[in-house]
């Protein structure tokens, strides 16, 4: 069974619109929301960051029944992972079984502000496997003595914790990380309909949940869609591994001025209006083999979009 889920960009809104936006899609019938996890946002005119373990506590509340995920956390560098695991153990709590962990390597963008060196991808998920084997040891209420190459823990307990250990998704953009999800991890997660990364992911051996976003923009027009995505998320359109390596908002935004109209168009954003569009990228990504995919509104007017796939794309997908 696949379900459909709508994307809380804490990039581009503050905490309590992020509360609504939950609240919102689970009245329309969308089936989880991913909320993402950042210091900075990509460029200065997205305009927020708010702190995402807070949030998440709003919106256990606000919320009855859609699933929410956090999509995806670095539980390596900014925060050590004890205190990851303590906060992911209280709002794990908190939702009662409708919680979703998403972890990855992170980017270069939220992870250097405690002044860390930044290291290569290899060395990262040495310190992702090592955190997740720390986070995984401190759910288990037992106390926690760890020193390992990266990490060091001294007698650490928690003691509110959930009565079973959060699902955790690895975020994979090719076939080498998505072998080390399936061995490492609950299920993958990823962004577009990337039929390889899943199918790395299947031949591993894993056999867990796979998530992908995918990004759109809803407008009256397409002009209209393409330049909202121009000012608020022309990031999406950078090449290769840009998004990991570049340090702040400012050299986003610099690199952003390379984008241009067409980048758009080939970057796999849905600008179209039709709804036949955005029913076919799900569709895709379907068929690429994903079973949770969530869409991503960009730009400021969320409700339109949300009204939009209550009225014209969920029941086409369904």
């Amino acid at each position: 069974m696949v379900e459909l889920g709508y994307t809380l960009s804490s990039e581009e809104h503050g905490p309590m619109e992020l509360v609504e936006y939950a609240r919102r899609a689970e009245e329309i019938g969308f089936d989880f929301v991913s909320i993402s996890d950042h210091f900075h946002p990509w460029i200065s005119a997205q305009g927020e960051s708010p702190f995402v373990w807070s949030t998440l506590g709003a919106i256990a509340v606000a919320t009855d029944e859609i699933e929410v995920g956090v999509g995806v956390t670095c539980p390596t560098m900014r925060i050590h992972p004890v205190n990851v695991a303590h906060a992911v153990a209280t709002v794990a709590e908190m939702f009662d079984g409708r919680f979703t962990f998403g972890v990855g390597t992170g980017e270069n963008l939220n992870e250097h502000v405690t002044g860390h060196r930044w290291p290569e991808h290899d060395v990262r998920l040495e310190m992702l496997e090592e955190a997740m084997a720390v986070m995984r040891n401190l759910w288990s209420g037992e106390t926690t003595s760890h020193r390992g190459e990266h990490y060091t823990v001294e007698n650490a307990r928690l003691y509110t914790i959930p009565d079973e250990e959060p699902e955790t998704i690895a975020s994979a953009f090719g076939p080498q990380t998505a072998r080390w999800a399936a061995e490492h991890a609950d299920g993958l997660w990823c962004s577009g309909p990337n039929g390889d990364v899943v199918e790395a992911y299947r031949d591993a051996g894993g056999d867990g949940p796979a998530y992908t976003q995918l990004h759109t923009c809803y407008a009256e027009t397409e002009d209209e869609a393409i330049d909202t995505v121009l000012e608020y998320w022309p990031n999406g359109s950078l090449p290769g591994e840009l998004a990991q390596e570049l340090p702040t908002p400012a050299h986003f935004a610099q690199a952003a001025r390379l984008v241009d109209r067409e980048d758009v168009a080939e970057s796999g954003t849905t600008t179209d209006p039709d709804p036949q569009a955005h029913v076919e990228s799900i569709e895709q990504a379907i068929d690429a083999g994903y079973d949770h995919v969530y869409v991503h509104q960009i730009g400021p007017d969320q409700e339109h979009a949300l009204e939009f796939y209550q009225e014209d794309v969920l029941p086409s997908v369904r």
